[in-house]
Parts: structure tokens; C-alpha cells; sequence
């Protein structure tokens, strides 16, 4: 737990420097015009489609029919917005923690690395094909689940429980293969995702639980349609954060965790790494 949480203030520290807020903006710029060209075309039809079914559920429409006599007559297109959000926001964060991935982990890890781990021998066991596959089929189980396990989100135990290890599994996949692809090997990587199993997936897991915040914010902006302009993005632009965190949260720990794995069977690569404590000087942040 302590390994967790020095790696967590280190990449928060550095999540909060002017570099990584403007690097930010790079995923943000394309996630914001594909939900907005998307939402343009077909946001409209959906929730005239979502309405249809929900006509065809009586007790349901009794309800709306009763609110509607006490002046929310709005509450059945609300309620169609509600549901096309529900579903949209799961395929949302992955869109977001994939354009991360491909945007700005290379960045992001390479600052780690030059300040922390400077003589960290860089195997490179992982490749940008490598990369790829591994994020498309580490998604496609995740979406894969999410189809299955869909029906339970509806029941207010799961609905708590679920979300945050299905994103807590892909986010511990995708950000450690990152984290590891410059520096460690095949093998390497495969025993550090064996020995740390655990601590990674606790990482994704809070990771997770602080990416379920923004849904507030974007379902706020989908249902109030003057502030969809300015909420959605903003939703946006906090998952684009938090995934940007997380990558180096990701990447002080693992590299932290191939160093001591080196360094334990004394193996030539397992160079000595500088551990420099954060030290601000003016506006700049060193890790």
C-alpha cells in the first residue's frame, strides 16, 4: 500500500503541471467532435426511439402520466435522455482511456522515466502492434462483459460494484502493458502482471471509482440541453484527465515494480534508478 500511494502523489503532482493540462486537450479535441457530430445526428432519433418502447410499458407511462398532471410534463423525455446516457457513458470512458492510451502515454511515460528512472535499461518488449492488439482484445472482453452483465446494473448492489472492476480490469491492462513496453521484455512484463496482479488492479479499480464522477456532469448536460455545450465537453475533458493520471500513476508504480523485480534477480539490466523527490521551483513540478 505505501509502493501504491508514493506512486499516487508522484503522478499526481505531475497530472497538475501546465504540460500535462495542455496535453490534455489533444484527446479532448477529437472525443468532443465525435460526441458532438453524433449527438447532432443522432440524439434526436434515439430518443424518439427510446420513447416508443417506453410507451409500450404501461405501468411506466401511468407514472409519466401522473407526474405530467403536476406540471413535469417533460419527465418522459427526460427519463428517454436518462437511458440513452446510461448506455452511452460505458462505450464513453472507453473511448476516453483508449485515445489516452494512444495520445499521450508515450509523452506522459517519457517524463516518468527520464526524472525517475534515467538508467532503467530499456528493453522494449512491447511495440506500438503490440500495443494495439493488446488493447482490442483486452476492450473487446471488457465490452464482451458489459453486454452480459448489463442487466444487473439495474439492481442497486451491482450498479455500485460492477462498473468500477470491469473499468478497473481494462484500465490496470492497458495502462501497465503501456507502462512496460519501453522498458521491460516479454517476459518481464509478464511476471511483473503475475507478482502485482493485486496492486494493479486496485489501482485500476480506484481509478475507476474516480472516473464515475464526470458521469454526473455529462448526464447533467445531456438532459439540460443549453448546457450540453459547455457540461459535455467539460465531462470530457476530466475523464481525459484522470486517464492522463492514472497513466502516471501506472507508470511510476510499474517501473518502480520491474526495478525491484531486476534488482531481486540481479540481472544485468536492473541499473540503479535516481529517486528524485518532487521539488517545486517556480511553476514547474519535478518528479
Amino acid at each position: 500500500m505505501i509502493k501504491i500511494l508514493d506512486a499516487f502523489w508522484r503522478a499526481l503532482a505531475y497530472a497538475l503541471t501546465p504540460r500535462v493540462l495542455v496535453l490534455t486537450l489533444m484527446p479532448l479535441v477529437l472525443l468532443v467532435v465525435l460526441v458532438m457530430t453524433l449527438g447532432y445526428f443522432y440524439l434526436d432519433p434515439a430518443q424518439e426511439w427510446v420513447s416508443d418502447v417506453l410507451i409500450d410499458w404501461p405501468w411506466l407511462m401511468t407514472g409519466l402520466t401522473w407526474l405530467s398532471r403536476w406540471g413535469f410534463a417533460a419527465w418522459h423525455t427526460v427519463l428517454a435522455t436518462l437511458i440513452i446516457s446510461f448506455v452511452v457513458t460505458p462505450f464513453l470512458v472507453v473511448l476516453s482511456l483508449l485515445s489516452v492510451s494512444w495520445l499521450l502515454s508515450t509523452p506522459l511515460l517519457d517524463g516518468v522515466a527520464r526524472r525517475r528512472f534515467p538508467h532503467l535499461q530499456r528493453l522494449r518488449g512491447g511495440s506500438l502492434a503490440g500495443s494495439v492488439w493488446f488493447m482490442f482484445k483486452s476492450t473487446l472482453i471488457t465490452l464482451l462483459v458489459l453486454l452480459l452483465s448489463f442487466p444487473l446494473w439495474w439492481i442497486a448492489p451491482f450498479m455500485f460494484v460492477l462498473p468500477p472492476l470491469v473499468w478497473g480490469w481494462l484500465t490496470y491492462r492497458v495502462m501497465a502493458y503501456d507502462a512496460l513496453a519501453q522498458h521491460a521484455s516479454v517476459e518481464e512484463r509478464e511476471q511483473v502482471f503475475e507478482q502485482y496482479r493485486w496492486p494493479l488492479w486496485t489501482m485500476g479499480i480506484i481509478t475507476g471509482f474516480i472516473g464515475a464522477a464526470p458521469g454526473l456532469i455529462w448526464v447533467s448536460g445531456a438532459m439540460l440541453a443549453a448546457a450540453f455545450v459547455l457540461l459535455v465537453p467539460l465531462a470530457l475533458w476530466i475523464y481525459t484527465w484522470i486517464f492522463a493520471f492514472g497513466t502516471l500513476w501506472f507508470g511510476h508504480y510499474a517501473l518502480a515494480a520491474l526495478h525491484e523485480l531486476r534488482r531481486d534477480t540481479k540481472t544485468p539490466a536492473g541499473d540503479d534508478i535516481t529517486d528524485v523527490t518532487p521539488k517545486t521551483v517556480g511553476r514547474e513540478t519535478t518528479l
